[in-house]
């Protein structure tokens, strides 16, 4: 099934992120995982391509497995270190496992001394025209609700957001963010702007101190409410405490999202079920 025939018929849309194992021997762990989570009442599921492809041929295998439990699964697929070549052959290969949904992300060079990287691809956008050439493929693709770190600032970036969906993209998906306050105004910017396709809102429960810098980095600089940087400092020491924390936090802010009308809630796994499950257990009558 496709996404965008998900987001027209069922408001609001519920949603987990999976990574691949960097090795093949944790392959049965992550099987283990989507099996768990295919049991909650997920519509779809999406899968990551670590930088440069380091995972393309695991991120197939999961998208496959993903499919087999019977949740639509939404593949990543990053371009600015891929050639077009590459990344016809990873479209193919995702077509042959009937996985129907695209995550088209421009991604980052993989750190590989003496890497060249090959020109192909400057924009996301450009990679979201390629896969609409290739087939009846449904495009996501990713924003930043405060602003992608490489852009000079939020106005540019929803313009080049409202390119995206220009190009075919279907749906967005945010970053992970902490402030709902900042994806609103986004929203609101973006609507104002053009961009009518739907957002999706990605949420990353805090379990453990150890996700504290990751999570930094990977929410591309989004602000730390007060709130949020109290529970750190008041639980880092106490993991357990930490952990239900994190996880009421996160509750928090999906009920008051919910209640702010977003179309769908994306929730970045981390790849334990439990987490995905405790919060679920919550507001699962909310969907």
């Amino acid at each position: 099934m496709k996404i965008r025939d998900i987001f027209e018929n069922k408001r609001p849309v519920l949603s987990f992120e999976v990574f691949p194992p960097k090795r093949e021997a944790g392959f049965e762990s992550v099987r283990k995982t989507v099996q768990e989570l295919s049991k909650l009442p997920v519509d779809y599921m999406s899968v990551t391509y670590g930088a440069g492809g380091s995972t393309s041929k695991t991120t197939v295998e999961v998208a496959e497995e993903i499919q087999k439990s019977g949740v639509p699964a939404l593949a990543h697929l990053t371009c600015i270190s891929s050639t077009k070549n590459e990344v016809q052959t990873q479209v193919e290969k995702l077509k042959e496992c009937g996985v129907e949904n695209i995550l088209a992300l421009r991604g980052d060079y993989p750190n590989i001394e003496g890497f060249v990287p090959p020109n192909e691809y400057r924009y996301a956008s450009e990679l979201i025209e390629d896969i609409k050439k290739t087939g009846d493929f449904c495009v996501g693709a990713a924003c930043y609700p405060e602003c992608h770190p490489d852009c000079d600032n939020l106005a540019n970036d929803i313009e080049h957001l409202k390119i995206k969906q220009d190009c075919g993209a279907d749906f967005l998906v945010t970053q992970m963010f902490f402030d709902n306050e900042a994806f609103y105004n986004f929203r609101n910017k973006a609507v104002q702007k053009g961009v009518t396709i739907p957002i999706t809102t990605g949420i990353m429960p805090l379990t453990n101190a150890g996700q504290i810098e990751k999570m930094c980095i990977l929410s591309g600089g989004a602000s730390m409410p007060a709130k949020f940087t109290r529970m750190i400092g008041k639980y880092q020491d106490s993991p357990e405490a930490l952990k239900q924390a994190g996880i009421a936090y996160a509750v928090d802010q999906i009920i008051d999202l919910l209640s702010n009308d977003v179309r769908g809630v994306h929730i970045y796994t981390m790849n334990k079920p439990d987490v995905a499950e405790k919060i679920v257990g919550v507001i699962n009558y909310l969907f």
